[in-house]
Parts: structure tokens; sequence; C-alpha cells
């Protein structure tokens, strides 16, 4: 069992930056692959980046890609999502998951969910 709490949303102005964190419990942590996703209002929640268990290996929407840098810790079981040049289409809940498997893109694969961070780009 894994439990996620997702922190370091708020209001950013185009242009910005922001750090997710996810801090996970279990001792399990370092055996899951994590990712982050984000789901604006009338969407479905996209993919947005993933990293391996050991964090050597990372993945990226197009999106996203060049702007945003996901990044582990595994001993203060914690995931993070620095993210730069903001836009106002970034705006979103954020949400960070933890993966067995590698299938990195697919929200259905994932096992476990935090609650979700909002984060809001104003132009």
């Amino acid at each position: 069992q894994v439990q996620l709490v997702e922190s370091g949303g708020g209001l950013v102005q185009a242009g910005g930056s922001l750090r997710l964190s996810c801090a996970a419990s279990g001792r399990t942590f370092s055996s899951y692959a994590m990712g982050w996703f984000r789901q604006a209002p009338g969407k479905e929640r996209e993919f947005v980046a993933a990293i391996s268990w050991s964090g050597g290996s990372t993945y990226y929407a197009d999106s996203v890609k060049g702007r945003f840098t996901i990044s582990r810790d595994n001993a203060k079981n914690t995931v993070y999502l620095q993210m730069n040049s903001l836009k106002p289409e970034d705006t979103a809940v954020y949400y960070c998951a933890a993966l067995r498997t590698s299938s990195w893109y697919s929200p259905r694969e994932y096992d476990y969910w935090g609650q979700g961070t909002q984060v809001t780009v104003s132009s």
C-alpha cells in the first residue's frame, strides 16, 4: 500500500515557475515508478511525466518537454515536478501516481493516486 500526498500548487503568472512535491508513505516507494498527470475542467486526465524506480529514465508529454522536469529522492520518499515557463494551458489539477509496470502513459495502469493539487496560470 502506498499513500501519496501532493503539495506545491498555487497561482502563478504566465512565464513563472512552480515545484510540485509528492510525498509517499510506505517502505516500498523505491520499487514503484512514479508519474504526474493533470486534469483540466471538462477534459480527460492526461499524462505529464514519469520516472523509473531508480530515477534513471524519464518520460514527458510533448506539451511539457523542455519546460518540466521530473525527479525523485528515494531516501525522502518524494517525487518532484519542476515546472518552468508556465502557460495558461498548464492550468489543471495535478496528480501524482505510483506504477508497478512500465506502462507510463496510461492512467489506468497506475496503482495508487494522490488527491491532487491545483495549479493555475494567469495570462
